[in-house]
């Protein structure tokens, strides 16, 4: 295949396109790579794409609008018509340059936005033909990390698994709705989740009425994700980690998505929300994906109700809709924790691609794979797992002994 070739002036990267190469049957294929005046197209071409949710247009044109990273974006295009489209954010740590998928560590379940009738054709040479023209484009991109990968998405298997690839450090986790609530609650332990759905909705009855809430407006979504940042400092200040929503930027990105959503009839982003005597005591933030309904964060108050687990009250009336409503899953997303086990059969093993592009990048990824190794070992080991997390919370001056842990 014919590859494209790019001009950088360290600043602007001209938008070009490899010279059509014939594939069996008198097809042409090209890839272009553009670094701006792209959105728009990749906009377009999401309208028919298959895609997941972090790979959506509203998820990067927003994540570029408020957090403005250097924009990658590369076009696999089979006679003239785009079949895959790689939009990446460029940025720099330490003396390495990385392109990843724009998000961060915000963006799991990945999937590359593809034609749905290119994919099940799709082939390894396609795909390193757009790994090379980033190369030529970008000369300066030492590594191209794809992280968090799913799988499959909607039964397609995902075109990047074609690469050399390595299981992600943590497991993906959902619940199959088949047969509705009433037949869910009966393969897990229903009788016992009713007793305590009840018994949690007296406790909130005897400091006040409560309700469930879905952002609806723009005043809602800043509302609960208000409580929503504010919760997190806590919990994570408390766990001695990084808040990852702590960045200002990053806020203005939820708060731009969620309420972007809102113009849809069916949100691919949803917020909801757990009141009680006036006061959100939990809250989690969901995208629709086909079929899935996925969790992608939840928080809970530690106040003087966080001891009755509204974190597991709003996951079961968050659940209970998503099968009145048809969804197939329940998708708790990344991370292995006892409350989504209370629900979950299904166990989902996310897969990495580091492409190195230069020397750097290559022990740079070595240095990646390792330690995604040595994270799957200390997270699989509950002796170890157990050990570290007390250590983290003595380091951040907190009780070895830590409340549990309801959210994503």
């Amino acid at each position: 295949m014919v590859d494209a070739a790019a001009s950088f002036d360290g600043n602007r990267l001209a938008t070009t396109e490899g010279s059509p190469d014939a594939l069996p049957g008198g097809a042409t294929e090209s890839v272009s790579v553009a670094s701006s005046g792209a959105l728009a197209d990749y906009a377009q071409f999401c309208r028919s794409a298959l895609f997941a949710p972090a790979q959506g247009p509203g998820w990067v044109t927003n994540w570029s609008a408020r957090i403005k990273p250097a924009l990658l974006m590369a076009t696999l295009s089979v006679d003239g018509r785009p079949a895959f489209m790689l939009a990446l954010e460029v940025s720099r740590q330490g003396p390495f340059r990385i392109a990843r998928f724009m998000g961060g560590r915000h963006a799991n379940g990945n999937f590359v936005a593809g034609d749905p009738h290119w994919l099940p054709k799709a082939n390894v040479a396609s795909i390193r033909s757009m790994l090379t023209a980033i190369h030529k484009a970008r000369p300066d991109i030492d590594l191209i990390a794809l992280e968090r990968l799913l799988p499959d998405l909607d039964g397609v298997a995902n075109p990047l698994a074609g690469l050399p690839h390595f299981p992600s450090p943590n497991l993906s986790l959902a619940v199959d709705l088949a047969g509705g609530f009433d037949a869910l609650l009966a393969r897990a332990s229903g009788k016992r989740k009713r007793k305590k759905h009840r018994a949690q909705m007296r406790k909130f009855d005897a400091v006040g009425s409560h309700r469930r809430i879905e952002a609806r407006t723009a005043d809602e979504v800043n509302r609960l994700l208000d409580a929503f940042f504010e919760m997190k400092e806590h919990r994570f200040r408390k766990m001695g980690i990084a808040n990852v929503f702590g960045d200002n930027d990053v806020r203005a990105f939820f708060r731009a998505l969620f309420i972007d959503a809102l113009a849809d009839n069916n949100p691919s982003f949803v917020l909801h929300g757990l009141e009680v005597a006036g006061k959100l005591r939990a809250v989690t933030g969901s995208s629709r994906s086909g079929g899935r309904l996925i969790c992608e964060f939840g928080a809970i108050a530690e106040d003087d109700l966080g001891h009755t687990s509204p974190g597991d009250f709003l996951f079961f009336d968050n659940i209970q809709e998503a099968c009145e409503t048809g969804f197939a899953v329940y998708d708790f997303s990344v991370g292995d924790e006892p409350y989504k086990r209370l629900w979950c059969d299904i166990e989902t093993q996310h897969f990495e691609v580091l492409v190195p592009l230069t020397l750097k990048g290559r022990g740079l990824a070595l240095v990646l794979q390792q330690g995604a190794r040595l994270k799957a070992f200390i997270k699989h080991n509950p002796t170890i797992w157990k050990l570290t997390k007390s250590l983290r919370r003595k380091a951040a001056g907190q009780p070895a002994a830590a409340a549990p842990e309801d959210d994503n």
